[in-house]
């Protein structure tokens, strides 16, 4: 009985923890979306939210691998792991981050959840740009991952293209609807769609190829969260450089309320540690693709919290493409398990390309995911 309930505790708590994950960084990013509309520069919001991520991850990092012995393995100070550290921190946080926020502070959080599924299909087709991948139409992964790309980017345009009715229609006068939009913002107009879906696009492409740079570095250097908090500070460093010269409003980075104070330092705590722990200790137990098999329920939680407070702004054109990109996305991911799982020559050069167990993944992770 004991063996047995140690059995269900090992299968329940990791699922919890994972779908909780992902309830917090959508509930994290409608809250930002409201920050963002009602006057937070997006530029800023990166600086503030990283430089907390920093300052927690710095000296935890150096806790969490106190008592780990590793073999021989290059400085972290080296030449080349520093230059890859540096475009750790220039694409996973510098351009990714603030594509993404700029990407929602003209969409929306479902939005976000579509163009964040096109991450394994935009790997899979930047593996294949760079020749990591072998075009290969007689294997049956190959064309799984052909068919989860295609479906990702008919979603992702869906998405843009399509938003069809309201879920509820409510009438102007409300009081109460009137309240709940000053409360929170859940999307803007949709005038502007397009553009942030674009951003939002090129901020999971950088995010790809911080993939692929973090490969390299983990295979020099394992100790992951120091690497985490030294591209952290970099990426905080040179975000604050891009905000310096395109933020002009000297008053952008005064933090004007307390709940842009208590959403800069949940983010950062969020995303810098608490989501980063709970995903090592969930690969750890389940294996490196249980993470990422959970990306797909931020749909259902957008959708909860967009049909349930925000009917009047939510469409059903976006619930649709956002559930098409996830279908794309789960298409994508088992292919990439199964090819995983065979025998092949080229196994071991292809699992390299869609990194869909890093030790990080993104607010819009992302965000990212925020």
């Amino acid at each position: 009985m004991e063996v047995k309930g140690e059995r269900i505790l090992g299968t329940v708590i990791p699922f919890l923890a994972m779908v909780s994950m992902e309830g917090c960084t959508i509930a994290l990013t409608i809250l930002a979306k409201t920050a963002i509309t009602y006057g937070m520069s997006t530029f800023v919001f990166v600086v503030y939210t990283n430089a907390v991520a920093s300052i927690i991850l710095l000296p935890y990092s150096f806790i969490f691998h106190y008592n780990h012995r590793m073999e021989y393995q290059q400085s972290l100070f080296s030449f080349p792991l520093l230059l890859r550290v540096f475009l750790l921190g220039f694409t996973g946080i510098c351009i990714s981050q603030n594509l993404a926020f700029l990407g929602l502070s003209y969409s929306s959080p479902i939005v976000v959840c579509a163009m964040g599924l096109m991450l394994p299909a935009i790997s899979f087709i930047l593996s294949i740009l760079l020749g990591r991948t072998k075009i290969e139409w007689k294997n049956p992964n190959f064309i799984t991952k052909v068919v989860g790309t295609v479906i990702s980017v008919i979603g992702a345009t869906c998405e843009e293209l399509y938003l069809g009715p309201v879920v509820r229609q409510h009438p102007s006068s409300s009081t109460h609807l009137q309240f709940k939009q000053k409360l929170l913002v859940f999307t803007s107009t949709t005038d502007r769609w397009i553009f942030g879906g674009l951003l939002l696009a090129a901020a999971t492409l950088c995010v790809s190829i911080w993939n692929i740079i973090q490969l390299g570095v983990i295979k020099q250097y394992s100790q992951v969260m120091k690497v985490a908090s030294f591209y952290s500070s970099v990426g905080t460093l040179l975000s604050t450089i891009v905000a310096y010269f395109v933020v002009n409003d000297s008053s952008a980075w005064t933090i004007k309320s307390n709940f842009d104070l208590f959403l800069i330092i949940a983010t950062g705590t969020f995303s810098g540690l608490i989501r980063n722990r709970v995903q090592i200790w969930c690969m750890q137990k389940k294996g490196p693709y249980y993470v990422p098999m959970f990306k797909p329920f931020g749909i259902l939680f957008a959708t909860f919290f967009g049909v349930t407070f925000f009917g009047d702004t939510f469409h059903y054109g976006s619930v649709m493409a956002a559930f098409i990109a996830g279908m794309g996305y789960l298409t994508v991911l088992w292919g990439q398990i199964n090819e995983d799982r065979g025998v092949g020559e080229d196994k071991d050069g292809d699992k390299n390309n869609d990194d869909l167990s890093s030790a990080k993944v993104p607010l819009l992770d992302e965000e990212s995911e925020v």
